[in-house]
Formats: structure tokens, C-alpha cells, sequence
């Protein structure tokens, strides 16, 4: 058996297959996010480690443990975790939808010219760089005790080994790495004042990086496992989807929303906003469109009317509505793609005395659909298209949100098993990639037998009839943006 370790946004997950590939077992523990001022967004590091105690602890009760025979880790990417010389957390983690460093941004692009050719990717909030320029100018005590920087999910693979690593899909994530070399750049480390002493080694995500310590062994009632390298949470989805080869792709509804495509090169392409990364696999790259309040979207929606998500669905699942002349705009994290702002707002647009709330509930699914047409759109003018996408993430379980996703982007999306584990799932695989690997096999062969395309739950085809409505509708949507950005920057200043 083999265990993938995912650390979310909103919670860790394991995740256990076996020698082919089954899914046997998965239990999940809630994390809380911190927002201490407006744009932030903070976690703390050790509750990521009580989170893995916890959730292994209730894997124990399903399965006996004892036959695990490697730990795959996934985690969400460009968190900045601050360690000192002793290997200690100087302060809460910033994370990817941090969106304090708009400043350092456009100063680190105005220094270093080279930055964004060197990276492949423009200079955005959400990346780690900027987060650490953040943290010199403002908190210069901290940044004076730095001794490491460490992504969340090599966080947890230092507690786990008491090694510091990383994989190149995770580390290409945070502006510091060269996704052709896929190893650090001392130029771009240098832009932000830190060596590659300060920085983790980078493997591909199937390396084997290390055993677990005696110590956290013990604190597991683990043997001593090896453990790989992981991947960043939407390349190790792409693993687990067996989304693995130039053409193909999926769209992700985790907390974020993910528009992902695999390419057999570098492609940067950031004047389209578009993410160009190293994939978790070796000899794979990948583009992404992101959008920064996927499922949390409705998350946030169902919390502000005292719902809970499953209430929101199925009521508007038995009300039959298919269309609602409100319109949702789901930036409330601010957004990525396609314009890089992190003080764009959330918008409800249409609410009148006969609206109700299975119209807006339904505002809020076509909101994210559209964001991830944007998405769409970026990739397209990047040069990357392709004829089907998986669906993956929690989001991706409500079979009316995957046909209104199939509708918008006009493209037949297929949700198979696993979908809603996928970053688990893959992670787990490329722990058993890593083991095979670690005795002498090919990895090339490894993938084409282990990477393979779960088995199809669903699928959806795009709806001609729905066809016009969506045009139309969206077309409002990238006018509202545009129309209201002033306004959205008066009302950030009031704050």
C-alpha cells in the first residue's frame, strides 16, 4: 500500500492505494485560515503537522498500516513557511491567495527586467518571491532570523524526514526556479536577498527524499517508510487524473479554480497571465489559468446564508432553475487569470425583490464556470488547447455545477473516480512511483503503467440550447469587471 499525504487550504488528506493503483481508504482533517487584515490570508505551520498525526491516526482505524510501503506528498503551492537556523517557524505561513505583496510586485518587476524572462511567469501576489520581499520590508526582525524558506508541503516532508526538500513543480512556483534547468536560479534567489543556502534541494516529484525520522516514525506508529518528493497540489491532480502527456488537461474545483494543461516544453507565455510550470513527472511541463475563489465561492455563499453547500445544491437542484439574470463575479480573493489583481471584489450584479436564493446560488456556479472560461481563453491565446478535460476537486462532485462547467466552456468534460482526491490520488502515485523507481525500474515505463486514466463516473456534453445564454451572459461578465474596477479601488481605500 502507499499513502498520499494532500495539504489543502481547507485540510490535509490521505489518501491509500495499492500496488494497482485502488483506492482503498481516504480520511480528511479541517484546517482554519487566518485573515488578521484585509488580503491576507495566514496558516499556521504546526497545525499541518497535528493535521497528518490526526489523519493517519483515523487511517489506522480502516487499514492495517503496517503494509504501507512508501508516503507521497501534495500540497498547495507558493506558501512562504519561514524557518530559522534551529529548523523553527518565525511566523505564520503566507499563502497563495495572500494578497499583501502587490507593491513588491511591481517593484521587483520594475528592478529586475530579467525576473519574469528568467521565471517564465509574471510577478504576482500569490508567489512566494514577492511574499519574502514583503516580509524584509516589513517585518526586517523576522527576516533577519531567516535561515529557510520551505513550501507547505515540504514543510510536512521536513517533519516527516527531517530533511528540507522539494520537487520542481512545487518550487517553480515560486519565481525563484528556472522551469528549463527545473533548479534554482541565483539570479531570481538573489532578487529577493537569499541564497540557495536558503533553499531546499529540488528533486522530481517521484524521488525518493528521505526515510521518516525515529521521531515522527513514533508520533505516527509508522515503520520507518520512505518518503517522495510530492508535487505541487494541481500537478500531482494531473498525476492522479493520469493527465500526464502533451494535449491533454483538466479543470480543477478546489478551493482555487485550475484550468491545466500539459506541455513537453517550457512554453512561458506570462503576457497572457498564463502559469507556465514544470510538471510533478519528469521531462513534462505545464500551463495553468487560475482563479483565485473556486469552490470557495460557494463555500462563502452558503456560510454568509446559513447553509451548508449539499442544502444549497440539491434546493436548487429540485427548483429545475436553469437560468437567473444575476450575475456573480467570484473574486473575493481577488484574481489571477487573466488580470492580476489582487484588490478585485466579489460582485453580486441583477438582485432584485423577486430574486431568491436558488438564483443566486445558481449565480455563484455560473460565476466560477466563467472565470474558468477566462482561463480558458488565456490558454487558447498561449497556444494551448485542448478537445476534453477531466474534472477534479471537491466542486467537481456536483453533477449540475459539471454540466453548467461542460455548457460555458463548450467542451465535453469527463469526471472520473477519484476526481474528488485527485492531488491524494497522485500523490500516492508517485510514492509508488518512487518506490518501484528506487529499485532499478523505468520510469517512463512506470508512468505508462501506473499513470493511467481512472475509470469514467460521468460524462458531460456541452448543451446546444444553453449555448446562447451563456454567450450573452458572459459577455456581461468581462464588462463588469472592467466597468466597476474604479469603483473597486475607491471602496479598497475606505478600508
Amino acid at each position: 500500500m502507499y499513502l498520499g499525504l494532500d495539504l489543502g487550504t481547507s485540510g490535509l488528506k490521505g489518501v491509500i492505494i495499492d500496488d494497482k493503483g485502488n483506492v482503498l481508504a481516504q480520511e480528511s482533517v479541517s484546517l482554519s485560515v487566518s485573515s488578521p487584515c484585509a488580503t491576507w490570508s495566514e496558516q499556521d505551520p504546526l497545525s499541518w503537522w497535528q493535521a497528518c498525526i490526526d489523519v493517519i491516526q483515523q487511517l489506522h482505524q480502516r487499514l492495517d498500516l503496517s503494509k504501507l510501503k512508501a508516503i507521497g506528498l501534495s500540497g498547495q503551492m507558493h506558501g512562504a513557511t519561514l524557518l530559522d537556523a534551529q529548523g523553527d517557524v518565525l511566523r505564520p505561513c503566507i499563502l497563495w491567495n495572500d494578497g499583501r505583496s502587490q507593491m513588491q510586485c511591481q517593484d521587483l518587476m520594475n528592478t529586475f527586467p530579467e525576473l519574469i524572462e528568467r521565471s517564465g511567469n509574471l510577478v504576482m501576489p500569490g508567489f512566494t518571491a514577492p511574499k519574502i520581499r514583503w516580509v524584509k520590508e516589513n517585518e526586517p526582525e523576522v527576516f533577519e532570523k531567516l535561515a529557510f524558506v520551505l513550501l507547505p508541503k515540504d514543510y510536512l516532508a521536513y517533519r516527516l524526514t527531517g530533511f528540507m526538500s522539494s520537487d520542481c513543480s512545487d518550487a517553480a512556483g515560486t519565481l525563484w526556479l528556472n522551469p528549463e534547468t527545473r533548479q534554482w536560479d541565483d539570479v531570481l534567489l538573489a532578487a529577493t536577498g537569499l541564497t540557495q543556502a536558503n533553499m531546499p534541494k529540488v528533486h522530481e516529484g517521484c524521488d525518493l527524499v528521505g526515510v521518516l525520522s525515529e521521531e515522527s516514525a513514533q508520533a505516527l506508529n509508522l515503520p520507518e517508510l520512505p518518503v517522495v518528493a510530492g508535487g505541487g497540489d494541481n500537478a500531482a491532480g494531473a498525476v492522479g487524473m493520469g493527465v500526464t502527456n502533451a494535449g491533454q488537461g483538466f479543470v480543477s474545483l478546489g478551493t482555487s479554480g485550475v484550468y491545466f494543461t500539459v506541455s513537453e516544453s517550457h512554453k512561458a507565455n506570462p503576457e497572457n497571465t498564463v502559469h507556465a510550470f514544470c510538471h510533478a513527472l519528469p521531462n513534462r511541463w505545464h500551463q495553468m489559468g487560475v482563479t483565485l475563489s473556486g469552490a470557495n465561492s460557494l463555500a462563502w455563499f452558503a456560510k454568509l446564508v446559513d447553509k451548508t453547500v449539499p442544502e444549497l445544491l440539491d434546493a436548487l437542484e429540485e427548483s429545475e432553475l436553469q437560468r437567473t439574470s444575476v450575475l456573480f463575479l467570484p473574486y473575493l480573493n481577488g484574481e489571477r487569470t487573466p488580470h492580476n489583481d489582487p484588490l478585485a471584489n466579489g460582485q453580486f450584479v441583477g438582485l432584485t425583490n423577486a430574486t431568491d436564493l436558488n438564483g443566486m446560488t445558481l449565480s455563484v456556479l455560473e460565476g466560477v464556470a466563467f472565470s474558468l472560461l477566462d482561463c480558458q481563453n488565456a490558454l487558447a491565446n498561449a497556444g494551448s488547447i485542448v478537445d476534453e478535460l477531466s474534472l477534479i476537486g471537491g466542486g467537481a462532485r456536483s453533477a449540475m455545477w459539471r454540466k453548467i462547467i461542460a455548457n460555458v466552456l463548450d467542451k465535453r468534460l469527463i469526471y472520473r473516480d477519484g476526481g474528488d482526491v485527485g492531488p491524494g490520488l497522485g500523490a500516492a502515485r508517485l510514492a509508488l512511483l518512487g518506490e518501484q523507481q528506487s529499485q532499478g525500474k523505468d520510469i517512463e515505463e512506470l508512468i505508462a503503467e501506473y499513470c493511467t486514466m481512472p475509470d469514467i463516473l460521468a460524462s458531460h456534453e456541452p448543451d446546444e440550447e444553453m449555448k446562447v445564454y451563456y454567450q450573452r451572459k458572459y459577455e456581461l461578465y468581462q464588462s463588469l469587471y472592467h466597468v466597476t474596477k474604479p469603483l473597486n479601488e475607491a471602496l479598497s481605500n475606505l478600508s
